[in-house]
């Protein structure tokens, strides 16, 4: 099993310095796609590997990079920025990356800004990922040193400036018209599409956002090919994964296998299992904001397309297991409770509703919950879905709730009816006199 993401980390050992990295044919792709491939060749080849964003969206990456205008009247500086603000809850794949092996990354990010021709890039991390900043900001240091970025980076006549860009901890940063305008030093408010950020994104100027993860595919799709990267997979989708499982499974941790490994296996395999005492209940596939998916579910294919037709969306490919001794309603209130707090506020569905929904679950949890509360839930997963905000913070709040209402549903009636937490140890509630 080919794990080129992941072939030269070893947890516990810092990553590879800068010769190191080169001895084992680092920065080979750079030379290449430089010296011998034009822009529009590295496009067309990541647009034939069918590597697909791994951030979420699962949007073609070399579909994505030929809508920025090319050509002596473009508009410039074209930028690119590396989105490694990883804040999805249950997410936590792109840290590895981070910390194991930054030159991967910063690699990736020189040949995608030349396939785009921009010549300055960023890398906007999350605030908390304290050592991931350290090692790269010295492996950019490093980089300027051995002329991989810069002024005519390997006498090709390319330049490319980099920076590190650390956020201050909001989750709506992730969604990338909010990540650029962070990035201008604006509150993070997402974006009117369009323009999109391909034509005006970061100060106006043709910009693309790409994922770490995305990124650091690109390296091994320049050297070994397109068709290389197809036969990663098991499915129609290409390459490898990084896949994590947390919760109370035995080996909770992340794994980089083949695209289109089942769910059970990851599960019970490379995770382990469940933890002694615990029965599987369900799981979220993609992080937080991803629907539920049940017992029913555990041999699909985690590709973004057999997900989807199940209900659900891969998303980054981090499951979040749900055991039979956790209350569905307060692990769904817990996450809603992060998304109503984490929202920006630029649209009313999002600003007036999470906090809304949030409240009606934990007064179920504290055993106040009434009948007509499941049908207040059941109107917010539609007002706040798809099309009715100005981006996919509320909608993806929504999916874990709208799920968990179809699988788990006796468990919200339980809350109302016998007026406690059947999880809970406490005494049931009692009406006051």
């Amino acid at each position: 099993m080919e794990k080129p993401l992941t072939q030269h980390i070893v947890p516990g050992r810092k990553p590879l310095n800068l010769k190191a990295y080169e001895k084992v044919g680092g920065y080979q792709s750079v030379r290449k796609a430089l010296k011998e491939m034009t822009p529009q060749e590295v496009q067309a080849l990541v647009k034939d590997s069918n590597l697909r964003g791994r951030g979420g969206a699962g949007f073609n990456t070399g579909l994505k990079w030929s809508f920025v205008p090319m050509g002596p009247d473009a508009a410039t500086p074209k930028y690119l920025v590396a989105n490694a603000d990883e804040m999805e809850p249950g997410t936590f794949k792109d840290r590895v990356l981070l910390e194991g092996n930054p030159h991967q990354l910063i690699e990736g990010m020189i040949v995608s800004a030349y396939a785009i021709q921009a010549s300055i890039s960023y890398v906007f991390m999350r605030w908390a990922y304290k050592l991931a900043a350290r090692e790269i900001t010295q492996a950019i240091q490093d980089a300027y040193e051995a002329g991989y970025l810069g002024k005519n980076i390997l006498g090709t006549g390319f330049d490319l400036e980099m920076h590190l860009h650390t956020g201050v901890g909001r989750y709506m940063c992730g969604e990338e018209t909010a990540l650029l305008n962070a990035l201008e030093g604006k509150r993070a408010n997402p974006r009117v599409k369009p323009p999109f950020p391909q034509v005006s994104g970061l100060f106006g100027k043709p910009t693309i956002v790409n994922n770490v993860e995305t990124l650091c595919n690109i390296p091994h799709i320049i050297n070994n090919g397109a068709e290389w990267f197809k036969k990663l997979g098991l499915t129609e989708d290409a390459g490898t994964k990084l896949y994590g499982v947390s919760g109370r499974v035995k080996t909770p941790g992340c794994w980089e296998l083949p695209m289109g490994t089942t769910i059970r296996e990851l599960l019970e395999v490379h995770a382990g299992g469940m933890q002694d005492g615990y029965l599987f209940k369900g799981l979220l596939p993609g992080g937080a904001s991803t629907d539920f998916l049940v017992e029913e579910h555990l041999d699909l294919p985690m590709d973004y397309p057999s997900i989807q037709n199940a209900g659900s969306r891969m998303g980054t490919g981090t499951m979040i297991i749900l055991d039979d001794q956790t209350c569905p309603v307060g692990f769904v209130h817990n996450l809603q409770h992060f998304f109503a707090q984490e929202s920006c506020g630029f649209c009313t569905p999002c600003r007036e509703g999470l906090p809304w929904v949030e409240k009606i679950l934990l007064a179920m949890d504290r055993g106040e919950g009434k009948p007509e509360h499941l049908l207040t839930l059941d109107f917010h997963t539609k007002y706040l879905g798809p099309g009715n905000t100005f981006c996919a913070l509320a909608p993806g709040a929504m999916e874990p709730l709208q799920s968990a209402l179809k699988y788990f549903r006796e468990d919200f009636e339980r809350h109302i009816h016998e007026h406690h937490c059947p999880w809970s140890k406490t005494t049931a509630w009692q009406p006051s006199i």
